[in-house]
Parts: structure tokens; C-alpha cells; sequence
């Protein structure tokens, strides 16, 4: 879509209607990436004892990487989720724009913790989207970009 499969969330504030909070005395935006992930990821109920793999074949006819992700000794469920660097770009660059045009910083909150080579992707295309492209603008309004991890983010 034209957001680059960035979805936005703002609040619609009145000042006659209380707040839930009533601290916060700023909205707070929430932009969320509807690319990929698990809006387009493949699920499985297992059904019974058996071997969960999965192979990434290159178009280039290299070797096939195989890595296996959990053996199951009785039933469960499984998801195979992706993204593509061209959609995190995309993410990063609308919510860039987004924090220039209302004038507020910019979070990032991943898991890279535990997802490390996943939610990391992320972290880095952002950090080098940002330091390439948006820092100056950035600076020049006095706002500033910053990852953190969901768990420090929820708890602020």
C-alpha cells in the first residue's frame, strides 16, 4: 500500500472527554508493520511426533541452507513467518516521515533479545535508514530516534 505497509494508530483527543491516564497530556502514536510477519506467515497444527525443518533454496543454485527448528514428540503447532528488507525499509521510512511531520521522536521497540536475527533486522535497516537519511532533520527539530526493547518501552 502506499504507507509501505505501515499502519498508524493515533488517538482523536478532546478536551471535555477525560483521559484513561490522565498523566498523559500528549497523544501517543502507534505506527505497526502490516507487511509479511504474521499477516502472511504459514501455520501448522502438528499432529503428531515428527521432525519441523525449514530450507531456504537460492535462486543463485547454491546449496540449500536447512535448518531444523523443533522436533515433536507428540502434537503442537508451527508457524514459518518472514519479511523482506525492502518492506522494513519501506516500515522505517514511513514512520520517519510520520515523527518529522508531527514533530515527535521516534521509538522502536523489538524482542532482539530473543529474536535475534529477526526483530535485529529491523533494528539495524532503522538505524541505517536513520543515520543515512533523517538524523539531521532530526536533530534540526530537536527530536531524536532510539530502539529500545518492548519490555523497557511498555514498562515507561
Amino acid at each position: 500500500n502506499i504507507l509501505g505497509g505501515t499502519v498508524f494508530r493515533e488517538p482523536i483527543c478532546c478536551d471535555n472527554v477525560p483521559r484513561l491516564v490522565p498523566g498523559w497530556t500528549q497523544p501517543m502514536v502507534i505506527g505497526r508493520h502490516a507487511f509479511g510477519d504474521q499477516y502472511r506467515a504459514t501455520d501448522f497444527v502438528v499432529p503428531g511426533p515428527g521432525k519441523f525443518e525449514m530450507i531456504y533454496t537460492p535462486k543463485s543454485g547454491d546449496a540449500p541452507t536447512k535448518m531444523n527448528v523443533y522436533d515433536f514428540e507428540g502434537g503442537g503447532v508451527l508457524m514459518g513467518m518472514y519479511n523482506t528488507d525492502e518492506s522494513i525499509t519501506g516500515f522505517a521510512h514511513s514512520c520517519m516521515q510520520y515523527a518529522l511531520s508531527k514533530s515527535w521522536p521516534l521509538y522502536l521497540s523489538t524482542k532482539n533479545t530473543i529474536m535475534k536475527r529477526y526483530d535485529g533486522r529491523f533494528r539495524d535497516i532503522f538505524q541505517e535508514i536513520f543515520d543515512a537519511n533523517y538524523k539531521a532533520q532530526f536533530d534540526a527539530k530537536g527530536i531524536w530516534y532510539e530502539h529500545r526493547l518492548i519490555d523497557d518501552m511498555v514498562a515507561q
